[in-house]
């Protein structure tokens, strides 16, 4: 059989790529290691922004997609690459109407401006509230459709061992594909401890879908593909431990540790029981950086007492007070005991250091001011016994290295030029290349879909150009 464009993932950049090429009239061939399609989609909330949406102008909100770059650059403080964010923007609002016309159902709060991350000065964020599984719906619809009519051909349970040096591909039982064009969609690296921990410099604490092991990076390395981004990783600020061991990170629960979402009553102290940061921070970006720049695990602990826990609830979302109490010392990461120096052993923390801690700070409250760290939400001292902590972990959903790209998202090697046939799109190319140094909303999965969409109509209408 004859492949016109062969695309490796069946994610969020791969299905649209496929669906997008098969649309103009590619024959295309889909494989995806797992026994389903979707990947990140799963455990994703689906934020995408873009700038110049019809539902923005429905609503009366001006935007742009040059006034999207130009705050996603503002945000990222300019380490952003200019070329694919310029792209991204001018395709993301195509990208959002389509999947409107395509019958996806957004939250009816949306677009709004959303603090999980640095804000926007607009509203451009859209979501639904089955998050990335809505958007994982109207894709596998759309998927179905192409296959049943013969266009695309899905293999799953297949995986891809390796680049050969023509354009194609060579599967694990040595099968090689030849096709004019490749397209890399596997993913991105945030599932992969070893590589993570090479290219990003720091502990791997994972949220991410467990097929993101950086197949497509190491395959495009060692077809002698740069890499990109390094340098840029930034976790997400904080998230409880799995139930299961193994260095894993919840999802869900999350805990409720940005300021405009809640204000905090608790303190945020290493394992030295040493605050590092304003718990009342406003910029989440900032307390990311901090933790990166001082808590060199990347772990700490909230610390609160029982009058903090009913006063200032939820703590975690989705917990009542009495939820959280019967998760203390029976869930990994919830710790309680009647006294600081309990707490500290059992969540291991240098109970000399959460002591001295703790009396310092009510002593700010008690003075309604903290030279330390300059919070102003100082509202109880933390005294009122039994005492909680909950280890939190800078958590990874993604990674931030990835595959370089040119400005047509051709795979390139560290002088510059060219991979001939190979293309990539996705959380393979990493977070760093439309995010730079930063999160910024909805610069994840709204390229991905964006990028993948791109690829497969421009191949399929213009070969490999």
């Amino acid at each position: 059989m004859r492949y016109d464009i062969v695309v490796v993932g069946a994610g969020t950049a791969g299905i649209p790529c496929a669906v997008a090429a098969a649309a103009a009239g590619a024959r295309v061939l889909l494989l995806e290691k797992a026994a389903g399609v979707g990947g990140t989609l799963h455990v994703s909330a689906a934020h995408l922004a873009g700038g110049g949406t019809r539902r923005q102008a429905a609503r009366g909100i001006a935007d742009s997609p040059a006034a999207h770059a130009d705050d996603v650059a503002r945000i990222s403080g300019g380490t952003v690459r200019r070329d694919l964010l310029d792209l991204a923007a001018r395709l993301a609002p195509r990208t959002i109407d389509w999947l409107e016309d395509e019958g996806i159902a957004w939250a009816p709060e949306s677009p709004r401006i959303v603090h999980g991350h640095e804000p926007y000065g607009t509203p451009r964020t859209v979501y639904a509230q089955d998050g990335g599984l809505a958007v994982l719906a109207v894709l596998r619809r759309l998927l179905d459709e192409a296959v049943a009519d013969g266009a695309v051909e899905l293999r799953l349970g297949t995986r891809v061992a390796a680049l050969p040096d023509g354009p194609g591909v060579r599967l694990e039982d040595g099968t090689e594909i030849a096709a004019p064009a490749v397209v890399l969609a596997t993913g991105g690296i945030a599932a992969a401890p070893g590589l993570f921990e090479e290219l990003e410099g720091v502990p791997l604490f994972s949220a991410a879908w467990p097929t993101s092991t950086g197949d497509g990076l190491r395959m495009a390395r060692a077809a002698g593909a740069a890499v990109a981004g390094r340098g840029a990783y930034i976790p997400t600020f904080g998230g409880l431990p799995a139930e299961a061991p193994g260095g894993r990170i919840a999802f869900t629960p999350r805990p409720l540790l940005v300021a405009a979402e809640r204000p905090p009553w608790e303190i945020y102290v290493d394992r030295r029981g040493r605050r590092f940061t304003a718990e009342d921070e406003p910029s989440i970006d900032r307390k990311e950086r901090l933790l990166m720049e001082r808590v060199p695990d990347l772990t700490f602990w909230t610390v609160f007492d029982s009058r903090a826990l009913v006063q200032s609830h939820p703590v975690v979302l989705g917990w009542t007070p009495e939820e959280l109490r019967g998760h203390a010392g029976r869930r990994a990461g919830v710790h309680t005991a009647p006294g600081l120096a309990g707490l500290a052993e059992a969540a291991g923390i240098d109970p000399v250091g959460l002591a001295a801690t703790v009396e310092r700070y009510n002593g700010f409250v008690a003075a309604g001011a903290d030279p330390d760290h300059h919070r102003s939400h100082l509202p109880a001292p933390i005294a009122e016994p039994p005492f909680y902590a909950l280890r939190n972990h800078g958590t990874t959903l993604i990674g931030f290295s990835g595959v370089d790209v040119d400005s047509e998202l051709r795979v390139r090697r560290p002088d510059g030029s060219v991979i001939g046939g190979l293309y990539a799109a996705g959380e393979v190319l990493g977070a760093a290349a439309t995010s730079g140094h930063a999160f910024c909303g909805g610069m994840l999965v709204t390229p991905a879909l964006s990028f993948g969409r791109f690829l497969g109509t421009r191949l399929a209408g213009g070969g490999t150009r």
